[in-house]
């Protein structure tokens, strides 16, 4: 059955057949290995190739000619998306840690404040909590957190506002303010 044939099949709901066969896979995975991705992470290197295959399917994109070097690109790409990521937190740490060194003791007041706030961002989605820190904690201006993570300005925004007003009603809620 051809490669093109498995794929369209898979997409249809049939799941007899994967778009990786056993060599391509571990060809996969030793790619993303020698790219620096942690074992943990690479099953879901795997996947995401595995998706990519699916979605030129879907899309009704040929087959690539050789699905065995496709996938090892799409795992190299995996391996350095995985490290930008990884330095991008880095990043964020170091900054909130600079923040931590610039921070004042504070009253009880400021303290009890201080905790509503912290659990109110542990309850926003991930995409709000980030925007948030880098904005008030790190202070960066809005243009500079899309340039960052690779957003619209106005993504950046809506998410700012949205958290924001999230959190405001969290602390009315639980009447820290």
């Amino acid at each position: 059955m051809s490669v093109l044939r498995r794929i369209a099949r898979r997409v249809q709901g049939d799941d007899r057949g994967d778009p990786l066969d056993v060599t391509q896979e571990r060809r996969v995975r030793a790619v993303l290995a020698l790219g620096g991705v942690p074992q943990a992470d690479l099953p879901d290197g795997v996947q995401q190739v595995r998706l990519r295959l699916l979605e030129r399917a879907a899309k009704g994109q040929e087959a690539p000619r050789d699905v065995s070097a496709w996938a090892a690109v799409v795992a190299s790409n995996f391996a350095m998306d995985w490290h930008r990521a990884r330095r991008r937190q880095e990043r964020l740490g170091e900054r909130l840690a600079s923040l931590r060194q610039h921070a004042h003791p504070s009253g009880e007041d400021t303290s009890v404040l201080s905790l509503a706030v912290a659990q109110g961002l542990d309850d926003l989605p991930d995409a709000q909590r980030q925007v948030v820190v880098l904005r008030f904690f790190a202070d960066l201006p809005v243009a500079s957190i899309a340039r960052e993570l690779g957003v619209p300005e106005g993504t950046v925004k809506s998410r700012l506002h949205t958290a924001v007003r999230a959190l405001r009603a969290r602390l009315h809620e639980d009447e820290v303010v």
